[in-house]
């Protein structure tokens, strides 16, 4: 197999602001694997908060180069389990990595991956539509502009409460909140019970991941709608540690290193009887595709990610008033412009 690297930068239509910092570009690390006449596409996205930046993606990929070429390919479960000890301090390029292997053995196979794993597509859920946090007439704006039955609302200042009243007066969507880690138990408390009558959904990650356990312990008690762990539940062996503080969990492949390990985190979040959330990055529609293969085994999905870029570099599964749109190209659907 030959591995080939490609850095774009991605633009955002609008700036981008979270609880922990705001930006209106990324740059992100396009892998094409391939293995003779087929290619497979992955990505890796720089983030601030996790150490990874495209050097360091571009480095650790092209230290395995050689392991590549002589592996034999068979499936991307094989191949991750000979190259994951390899990158187990880069996650973001073993997803990058995996995802191409999947995307390749789709095609080599000639069918998506939702067909090879026998999904059905009618059971995906509605992906919601992110807003950043921002000044309250703009986040209106942004939402007029992009109506939505479904939106997750970024919080995490001192204007939340106002800034929910005030979306909800614009529409009947279902919110869903995401303070990433801004909130103390006190607040997550008291939030969630102004926020349930104004058609919240859930929390994601109301403390940080490194809150006290009695915090932890506090707010999982007296919140009054289901947290959602994100910044929480990074790898596989955190779903089990977060079934005494959330009722759900959100996995991002680019966190746990891809397809096949959150293959294996959605089975056993089910397990567990707890909710299951695919989350994204700031990705192009080459990981928002490999995402969406696993929509229909899930309860909640956000894959956005690319309806926020002004230059996608790439095209795949998309998504319509949050109804995703299923691609019938082989391997996840992604296809380079």
């Amino acid at each position: 197999m030959h591995i080939r690297l490609r850095e774009y930068e991605l633009k955002l239509k609008h700036a981008f602001t979270i609880s922990r910092g705001s930006r209106d570009k990324v740059h992100n690390v396009i892998v094409e694997l391939t293995e003779g006449k087929h290619t497979g596409l992955g990505e890796a996205t720089e983030n601030p908060y996790y150490h990874i930046d495209t050097g360091k993606i571009n480095t650790d990929l092209l230290g395995i180069e050689e392991l590549l070429k002589d592996h034999y390919f068979t499936t991307p479960e094989k191949l991750w389990q000979e190259v994951a000890p390899l990158l187990n301090q880069n996650p973001f390029a073993l997803c990058a990595l995996d995802e191409a292997a999947h995307d390749l053995y789709g095609k080599i196979h000639q069918k998506p991956l939702y067909k090879l794993w026998k999904l059905d597509v009618s059971k995906a859920p509605l992906s919601n539509y992110t807003l950043g946090i921002d000044e309250v007439d703009v986040m209106i704006e942004k939402m007029k502009q992009t109506p939505w039955p479904l939106y997750k609302i970024k919080l995490g200042n001192e204007h939340d409460l106002e800034i929910i009243k005030a979306l909800r007066n614009e529409t009947d969507a279902i919110f869903r909140v995401d303070a990433n880690g801004g909130w103390s138990a006190d607040q997550c408390i008291r939030f969630s019970e102004e926020f349930k009558p104004l058609g919240v959904e859930f929390i994601e990650q109301p403390l940080h991941a490194d809150a006290r356990l009695e915090e932890k312990t506090e707010a999982f008690k007296h919140s009054k709608l289901p947290l959602i762990a994100d910044e929480s539940c990074i790898l596989e062996e955190d779903v089990a540690e977060c079934k005494p503080f959330f009722h759900g969990v959100n996995i991002k492949l680019m966190k746990c290193g891809g397809i096949t390990p959150a293959l294996r985190m959605v089975r056993e979040a089910k397990t567990l009887g707890l909710k299951v959330m695919v989350g994204c990055m700031t990705e192009s529609s080459v990981g928002i595709s490999a995402i969406a293969q696993l929509a229909p085994l899930l309860d909640y999905i956000d894959m956005d990610g690319a309806m926020l870029l002004s230059n996608d570099p790439a095209e795949g599964v998309g998504l319509s008033n949050g109804k995703i749109l299923f691609s019938e190209k082989a391997g996840t659907g992604a296809v380079l412009h």
